[in-house]
């Protein structure tokens, strides 16, 4: 079975994990899924992940974040979906709880939050947004 939006079944799969409160969440690999998990532990907001080889494409292992058994991560919201895309320029990237969340951008230059686009001064595609 094909899957339409991989990034929705990623939000989707964490979100659920937190409000479980498990320790740790499988979600099968891709590079887009790596490098917007790569984003979430530069932001500090999950404490790890190992990819495991299983199957041609493999599984990511995400290790969830809590404090005082409350989790880092908030909200998940998907911006941008297959059938409507949400474009930003550099001026016009939106701010997530006036700075305190972050959005996460496809570029050019690869998947950056939206501080490290304003920046660079590129836009690109408003992927999700995180708090």
């Amino acid at each position: 079975m094909t899957m339409t939006d991989p990034v929705a079944d990623y939000l989707t799969r964490l979100r659920n994990a937190l409000q479980a409160k498990h320790k740790r969440v499988d979600i099968p690999a891709s590079n887009l899924k790596r490098e917007l998990t790569k984003v979430l532990l530069a932001q500090n907001m999950i404490s790890g992940f190992t990819e495991v080889k299983t199957g041609p494409q493999g599984t990511l292992r995400i290790q969830l974040k809590y404090n005082d058994g409350k989790p880092v991560i908030g909200g998940l919201k998907r911006i941008s979906s297959p059938g409507l895309r949400k474009y930003s320029d550099a001026e016009s990237i939106p701010r997530v709880l006036g700075g305190l969340g972050i959005a996460v951008l496809s570029t050019s230059r690869g998947l950056m939050t939206d501080r490290q686009a304003r920046a660079a001064k590129i836009g690109g595609e408003v992927l999700c947004e995180i708090w």
